[in-house]
């Protein structure tokens, strides 16, 4: 025997049960109208936030990128310099140029000095130098 329902009645052969209530769908013509969410506009302001985040972080990445490198330049420079002393860390030092073009660091500062003034540097406790800016 056929007990096929009709198709207004929701009816699970398989369980033998009326399911009507467990669908994620309506299941008739009286139920509310399901419409599907505009995920659109919210894709669109995410995508915008995450890109400038990532934007963002770039920028910051690059600048820190920049300054380890003038960071590492300076280095070069000074530990390529001229100079019969062992440097104290903290010590404020002032790097020249001679007119031959070779570089050399004193604790001569660059208003009692006739050469090419470079820059005034520190040796931090990491032995690195740092330009000093004040």
């Amino acid at each position: 025997m056929n007990s096929k329902k009709p198709d207004s009645v929701v009816f699970n052969p398989n369980t033998q049960t009326y399911d009507a209530s467990l669908k994620p769908y309506s299941t008739s013509v009286g139920a509310p109208v399901i419409t599907p969410i505009d995920t659109i506009a919210w894709k669109n302001r995410s995508i915008n936030k995450v890109n400038h985040r990532i934007k963002s972080r770039y920028q910051e990445i690059k600048a820190a990128y920049e300054l380890m490198l003038k960071e590492f330049e300076y280095n070069n420079l000074i530990y390529n310099a001229k100079f019969s002393f062992e440097p104290i860390v903290g010590q404020i030092y002032h790097l020249y140029s001679k007119m031959d073009g070779t570089n050399f660091l004193s604790i001569i500062e660059p208003e009692h000095c006739n050469f090419e003034f470079i820059g005034s540097f520190y040796l931090n406790a990491d032995l690195i130098w740092e330009k000093n800016e004040g």
